[in-house]
This record gives C-alpha cells, sequence and structure tokens, in this order.
C-alpha cells in the first residue's frame, strides 16, 4: 500500500546565529568555493598557496618544519605537499647553511610570478565571499580575525621564538 497523503516539506535547519564554530566552518567553505577558480595552477589549492605565500613573504626562508608548525598541516602531509611544489616549480628546498639536516622553503621565481598573477583574484574572490560586508565591515573582520590567529609574522620559526 503507497501512501498517498501530502506530506508538509520539513523546515530548513536553523542556523545558529550563536555557534561560532558553525560559523567559522561555513565561511571557510564558502571561502573554498569561492577562491577555487582563482587557485588554479597551485597545487593542492588552499593549502599550497598559504604554504607558497608564506615562503615567498618570508625575510629570511622558513624551515620545513617551521611552516609545518606555522600552517598546522603534519610533517607527513607537508612533506607530499612540499614535493608538488617542487615539482611544479613553485618553491625549491635549499640546505640551511647552519645545519645540513635543515631544508628551508624558499619560493622561486616561477612561484612568486604565479602567487603576483593570482593576488587580485584571490582579493575578487574574497570580496565576493564576504559580499554582505561592506569594505570597511571586512577590513574590520579581517583585523578581528588577525588578532584572534596570534601575531606570528608569516615564515617566523616559532621554535626559535620560544627557544630565543
Amino acid at each position: 500500500m503507497t501512501d498517498t497523503t501530502t506530506r508538509a516539506a520539513a523546515p530548513a535547519p536553523q542556523r545558529p546565529a550563536d555557534d561560532l564554530g558553525w560559523q567559522l566552518g561555513t565561511l571557510l567553505a564558502r571561502w573554498r568555493d569561492g577562491v577555487a577558480d582563482a587557485l588554479e595552477g597551485i597545487p593542492a589549492g588552499p593549502r599550497g598557496y598559504h604554504l607558497l605565500r608564506v615562503a615567498a613573504e618570508a625575510t629570511v626562508p622558513p624551515t620545513q618544519a617551521a611552516l609545518a608548525s606555522h600552517l598546522g598541516i603534519d610533517r607527513t602531509v607537508m612533506t607530499y605537499l612540499l614535493d608538488d611544489l617542487c615539482a611544479a616549480g613553485l618553491v625549491e628546498r635549499c640546505p640551511d647553511p647552519a645545519d645540513r639536516r635543515v631544508r628551508r622553503i624558499a619560493a622561486t621565481g616561477t612561484g612568486r610570478s604565479l602567487l603576483a598573477d593570482v593576488g587580485d583574484r584571490m582579493a575578487a574572490a574574497e570580496v565576493d565571499v564576504l559580499r554582505g560586508l561592506s569594505a570597511a565591515e571586512r577590513e574590520t573582520l579581517r583585523t578581528l580575525l588577525a588578532r584572534t590567529t596570534g601575531t606570528a609574522a608569516p615564515g617566523e620559526d616559532r621554535c626559535a621564538v620560544v627557544t630565543g
């Protein structure tokens, strides 16, 4: 026997206005979707972009371990990610002059050029992701996020900061 009664559509779940984890997760998912096209050509998408950006902006090339710590990437995953970025010619592993067992990660000229090309596309994608905010509100959001996520400079070796 088939049930032919009409059922009302279930209401959409309430969006928890006070659930920071849900809000951040939703924003991150929207950001990933929004920047996917802008990151074309960078292996591993957002992770590859962040790694390339930190390597390019660092005054001293960071160590592989410091990069993994700074970006919150497992050391094993970092090895594969670096392999992909090196194979694409975007970064290179350089021996540390003070310790030959350590590798420092430096952006190549190709990596810097690609990063410069991606910059405008990323900015446009981020404006679209945050389209519900004014320019001033977007800047306030960035300022607040920077304060809450720590003050480590891109490429800063946190181990050196702790032991220094």
